[in-house]
């Protein structure tokens, strides 16, 4: 074959090549952009750098110019450079799950997410205004040993333990709290195993829970304390329960409704992908439980701070679930 016809049978094939190329070691959003623009998919690439370098032999043995030559060369070394690098480092594969990959993967089950954060704020919000016109109530949802403990540990004439807890060492209750919070996660997302139910039930329990103390504590003007305690976990504690309630309740679809896959494949693919949110929800629960040790108990730290540093914390999390992720290529 002549080197002209060569040239001219493979030429879209080196261009397509090149883009891919050019996309893969460029930015983010150049990576995106072509592949929205169907130029080549990943998938195709081995067998597109397989013949890259078929193509470079047959030019050398038929002695092509060193023009072609140099091109193919220059292809297949680029190629090569790009499938075999060596992978990222462990943290910043972690870093890239939890700054992008967790917050795409909230978003792309935004119904879920929606659903579950109603089915917990609303039993919330009604429990906490009820029992500000009807306190008796408290004692429907908690026994007097329950209430008594809790307006103990918010006294805000007993200095004899910080805010939100009666006895032991900040480390001490760092893994107290890591143990609670991660098991409410997870029998959170465990839940949606039981067609949704399971995960709604925990979802409208934890609600009134919260709200019972939140509104018995509030009536009774011990409320300045709790809010002072709650106000610098709040935002990942929350924010990670509705989470896992919102990936069991995707759990929980797969079975009812598993679309176009049978339900064991459909309930795989639910599980995998809520396996990764959860993976999410308890690096949130760490955090939220570091802050509640370290932070949210210490009585020296003025309320103007407490709340100050609440509202930054919200908003950085509901920016990240918002936005995180955005114009970032997925991942080789």
């Amino acid at each position: 074959m002549r080197q002209e016809q060569f040239v001219a049978r493979h030429q879209a094939e080196w261009i397509a090549f090149e883009s891919w190329m050019q996309a893969r070691g460029g930015s983010a959003r150049q990576a995106r952009a072509e592949r929205n623009q169907g130029v080549l998919n990943d998938e195709e690439i081995p067998s597109r750098y397989r013949r890259v370098c078929q193509q470079l032999a047959l030019a050398r043995k038929r002695g092509y110019s060193p023009v072609v030559v140099e091109r193919l060369q220059a292809l297949m070394q680029q190629g090569h450079g790009l499938l075999y690098r060596t992978p990222p480092p462990r943290w910043r594969r972690a870093a890239r799950f939890l700054l992008a990959d967790f917050p795409r993967l909230v978003r792309s089950e935004a119904g879920c997410m929606w659903v579950a954060t109603l089915v917990f704020v609303l039993p919330l919000v009604l429990m906490f205004v009820l029992l500000q016109y009807r306190p008796e109530l408290i004692y429907s949802f908690m026994s007097p040993e329950q209430v008594a403990q809790v307006e103990r540990m918010y006294d805000p004439g007993d200095p004899r333990h910080s805010l939100g807890r009666e006895s032991g060492s900040d480390w001490q209750m760092f893994g107290v709290y890591i143990w609670n919070n991660i098991g409410i996660g997870l029998r959170t997302f465990a839940g949606g195993l039981l067609a949704g139910v399971g995960a709604l039930l925990v979802l409208i329990a934890n609600g009134i829970g919260i709200g019972a103390v939140f509104g018995h504590l509030q009536q009774i003007g011990y409320g300045d304390p709790l809010w002072r305690f709650v106000a610098g976990h709040a935002p990942f504690e929350l924010t990670a329960i509705v989470l896992a309630g919102g990936a069991g309740l995707r759990l929980g679809l797969s079975l009812i409704a598993p679309g176009r896959h049978r339900r064991i494949d459909a309930l795989v693919l639910a599980g995998t992908k809520g396996a990764r949110l959860c993976l999410g929800v308890a690096t949130m629960l760490l955090v939220a439980a570091f802050i509640e040790a370290f932070w949210s108990s210490t009585q020296s730290i003025p309320a103007t701070v407490k709340y100050s540093v609440s509202g930054v914390l919200w908003t950085l999390v509901l920016v990240w679930l918002w936005r995180g992720g955005r114009g970032v290529a997925d991942a080789d």
